[in-house]
């Protein structure tokens, strides 16, 4: 009996010491990933605190000399920086009243109201999502080109009306399946019409949604380049900061010119995001989490 104990013990202990071993070796890994992954935001830091021959330096050089402060003084102090910060809050804005209203507004009808080819809507809805961004690019070049919207904000800001993209609609249609129906069929009895259970009922639950597409559409605009490089035609175009910092901002730098300035500019970018996140970090995993569950 003393011996089958002993053994049990000793499986027991070994059962544990290979736990720990294994979780040690899991942190260690997961500190490694950690440190790749913060090493380029890390290295894009220093070389913006350094001077224009430190970054340009044959030798490697991660810490500069002396810091250089100066360089985020530098972005500041440009013309256009101001007016680009203002472009872009108009965008922002904009987008964050329009896209959310929207997307719950559309998705609200699929997943509460009936209608004859509700599905098969819903369903070519959905298909768009496979189509690649530059399938569309060109057609949307030559219609904004038609009805004059090319070098305006524009097309950056109308087009989000209709949901802001399919992805966002069928996520709010996933959250809005999930709340009970007997909450609408109350409604309903006391006289409240699709408008009323939309903006009385469905919206305010869609709370963990609405904060999930609002850090999304803030983020994806406030990075964005790639819109106004599309839309842009010449000088007279009211430039986005994004746009403004990374190809306006020394008026055609190329190569090893002014590298420290744009370094500066990247985390000056970055900084707005990464404040944003860890400011609504709960939120957005709940957002992600609930839809996930419930959808």
């Amino acid at each position: 009996m003393q011996a089958i104990n002993n053994s049990s013990l000793d499986i027991n202990t070994k059962v544990k010491r290979g736990e720990i071993v294994f979780k040690v070796l899991m942190h260690i890994l997961m500190i490694i990933i950690a440190l790749i992954l913060v090493f380029p935001y890390f290295y894009m830091v220093m070389k913006s605190l350094m001077t224009q021959e430190e970054v340009i330096s044959s030798t490697f050089k991660l810490f500069p000399s002396v810091p250089q402060f100066s360089n985020y003084t530098q972005i500041l102090q440009d013309s256009g920086y101001l007016a680009a910060f203002g472009h872009t809050m108009l965008v922002i804005v904009f987008n964050l009243i329009a896209v959310p209203l929207s997307a719950t507004f559309v998705a609200f009808g699929f997943a509460r109201c009936k209608f004859i080819g509700k599905n098969i809507i819903f369903a070519f809805m959905l298909s768009t999502l496979m189509l690649p961004s530059v399938v569309t690019q060109v057609p949307l070049y030559v219609l904004y080109s038609k009805i004059g919207w090319l070098n305006t904000l524009y097309p950056l800001t109308i087009p989000n009306i209709t949901g802001g993209g399919a992805i966002y609609i069928f996520l709010a249609r996933s959250f809005l399946q999930s709340i009970p129906k007997d909450i609408d069929d109350a409604a309903k009895i006391d006289g409240a019409g699709s408008l009323r259970r939309y903006f009385f009922i469905g919206l305010p639950l869609c709370k963990p949604i609405l904060i999930y597409i609002m850090i999304n559409v803030f983020t994806s605009n406030w990075g964005d380049y790639y819109g106004p490089l599309v839309w842009r035609l010449d000088d007279s175009f009211p430039a986005t900061l994004a746009y403004k910092v990374f190809y306006l901002l020394q008026n055609g730098a190329t190569g090893n010119d002014m590298v420290h300035i744009r370094m500066a500019a990247g985390v000056i970018m970055s900084l707005v995001p990464a404040v944003l996140f860890f400011i609504f970090q709960k939120q957005l995993i709940e957002g992600v989490a609930m839809d996930g569950l419930k959808g």
